[in-house]
């Protein structure tokens, strides 16, 4: 390829600049301009308890994307996240209402489970090399299936002493917030500031590349799967203390938000760039506004697939046009 041609294939530093800056304030603008929409056209949208009520509504998804985001990091996907919250949260309720089981054990068996499902992703997609959209689709419908299984398809209540800790709060401010909120910060800085994260930054960038400088590629690609069952559980566990139970259609579709939020945050599908604070909280914050502000609007409830949809589709275009990514390919 001569000089020239790579010149007309590269866009000038000022359109990368520009598009960068777009790129960096598109979403936040976008979350205001929501806000202002729904608070205008809306009569309590911009109430401040119906702002504390979206952010509490938001966490059990804030903390399964943080967990999908490191996979995502690495240049794979976990698209049974939704079914892993699902069984890991019947196995801890059904511990606790039929077998009498103290809480903190059920909610340490729910963490335990999660790392199991999680380590069997990691399991058929490293060392057994199935392509990970392939492995966690069918982990997704088995362990949906084994929770159909468990529960007979029927909701199982919690007792009204345990339902209390999902309503617990400190200061007006919902616990589950401030959960959410920690757990993120945590993941961001194993990202951001350890070894591990550096590398699973290092695989999404080129998984030759780092087997070449000496990275255990296969190591941390199973425990990022790990991680990521581990938080789906919590995520799991979130929702059936906001809800009161444990029904049949417990994360259907989360997978899929989960995944939106992530890519919608800004990272990359295709792995190896990204920011999960900024990713998870900014992508979840603009998915709950919607299904929120649509509810305030009394809009049909298939809306809200409708504009999801649409928004996920224009963010992974987005993402697929991206400069650094043609230059990385």
């Amino acid at each position: 390829m001569t000089e020239a041609s790579v010149d007309r294939a590269s866009p000038p530093a000022s359109l990368r600049k520009w598009r960068e800056e777009i790129g960096r304030f598109a979403l936040p603008l976008t979350i205001v301009a929501m806000f202002l929409f729904f608070g205008i056209t809306t009569e309590h949208f911009r109430e401040f308890g119906n702002i504390v009520a979206l952010v509490h509504a938001m966490s059990p998804l804030t903390v399964i994307a943080s967990g999908l985001a490191l996979v995502m990091i690495s240049g794979k996907l976990d698209i049974s996240v939704g079914s892993n919250a699902f069984l890991s949260s019947t196995i801890g309720t059904i511990l606790m209402v039929r077998y009498g089981v103290h809480p903190i054990v059920a909610c340490a068996a729910v963490l335990a489970v999660g790392a199991l499902l999680g380590a069997v992703n990691g399991f058929v997609v490293v060392v057994m090399g199935v392509n990970p959209l392939i492995a966690t689709l069918g982990a997704m419908i088995a362990f949906r299936g084994a929770a159909l299984q468990l529960t007979a398809a029927r909701t199982i209540d919690l007792a009204d002493n345990v339902r209390a800790y999902g309503d617990m709060s400190v200061a007006g401010v919902p616990v589950q917030i401030l959960v959410a909120l920690a757990i993120v910060a945590i993941v961001h800085l194993v990202h951001t500031s350890t070894p591990f994260g550096r590398h699973l930054t290092a695989i999404g960038n080129g998984v030759d590349l780092a087997g070449r400088l000496g990275l255990p590629v296969r190591r941390l690609t199973f425990f990022s799967f790990v991680l990521c069952g581990i938080l789906a559980s919590v995520g799991g566990l979130m929702s059936t203390l906001q809800i009161g139970s444990v029904t049949a259609y417990m994360g259907i579709g989360l997978e899929f938000n989960a995944v939106g939020v992530v890519v919608v945050g800004g990272v990359s599908l295709f792995g190896g760039r990204g920011s999960i604070l900024r990713a998870v909280l900014l992508g979840a914050l603009a998915f709950e506004t919607i299904r929120n502000g649509l509810n305030h609007l009394a809009a049909n409830p298939y809306a809200y697939r409708l504009v999801g949809g649409a928004v996920i589709f224009v963010a992974m275009y987005a993402d697929a046009l991206k400069p650094s990514w043609n230059v990385r390919r």
